[in-house]
């Protein structure tokens, strides 16, 4: 195999992104329980999510008017101006939420830059709020590329590696998303390594993961310290 080039997911992969949005909607059920099931309320904002993505993306400003326009519609005339200012200080805070690495993170992204010949960040979300986070990570200057997407797509993924003049036999995706950063890459003829994250937005997940999973460019690994051996296996039968 020629040299690599490996990318990585940013969210839930490098580093925290959805426990602080478990913590918010946790927040926001305390702020509407009275009034609404917890469990009416998860349903909806979950729904008026997914129906929203082509409108406002993916990220914190696309859940926070999401988590608005559901307080409204199950709260109704109940709503008061306090509770859409509380709603707002939340989604705030998320966009504030610092950047915190995942174990790992920084000795495998280093390992990667070494070994090889082409690294990547491939992320989707609001483009300012990504931006900020990879700044704030302190490994974008580790990075040849950073790529921020609106969507994790087949022809995204054709487009970026065009770009950069990757053969995608020799791209690398790893990622926390089976729908995101797994089967749009091996539908193009990319290797994809999955690791898991405690927490994972429902959207991301796939309906059967056996396909995936029996693909023979796919590897599961536990975590990010794995990664090595995962891509020395992927190599293995393709050198």
């Amino acid at each position: 195999m020629d040299a690599l080039a490996i990318a990585f997911d940013g969210d839930d992969t490098l580093w925290e992104s959805e426990t602080a949005f478990a913590v918010t909607q946790e927040r926001l059920r305390a702020l509407l329980v009275p009034r609404v099931a917890a469990e009416v309320l998860d349903a909806r904002l979950y729904a008026t999510e997914r129906a929203n993505l082509e409108l406002y993306g993916y990220g914190a400003k696309s859940f926070t008017l999401s988590t608005l326009e559901t307080a409204i519609e199950l709260a109704g005339d109940d709503l008061a101006i306090s509770d859409v200012v509380a709603i707002l200080a939340l989604g705030k805070e998320l966009l504030s939420h610092p950047v915190e690495l995942l174990p790992d993170v920084e000795e495998i992204v280093a390992w990667a830059a070494e070994t090889a010949g082409w690294t990547l960040v491939v992320t989707k979300g609001d483009l300012f709020h990504q931006e900020s986070k990879v700044a704030l990570s302190g490994l974008a200057d580790t990075f040849d590329a950073v790529e921020i997407v609106s969507e994790k797509d087949e022809a995204t993924y054709a487009r970026i590696l065009a770009r950069h003049g990757i053969d995608p036999a020799t791209f690398v995706m790893v990622g926390n998303s089976l729908r995101s950063d797994i089967a749009p890459v091996l539908a193009i003829g990319g290797a994809a390594v999955h690791v898991p994250h405690p927490l994972t937005w429902a959207h991301e997940h796939v309906d059967d993961e056996s396909p995936l999973r029996a693909h023979p460019r796919f590897r599961a690994i536990d975590a990010l310290c794995d990664l090595p051996t995962a891509i020395a296996d992927l190599r293995r039968p393709l050198d």
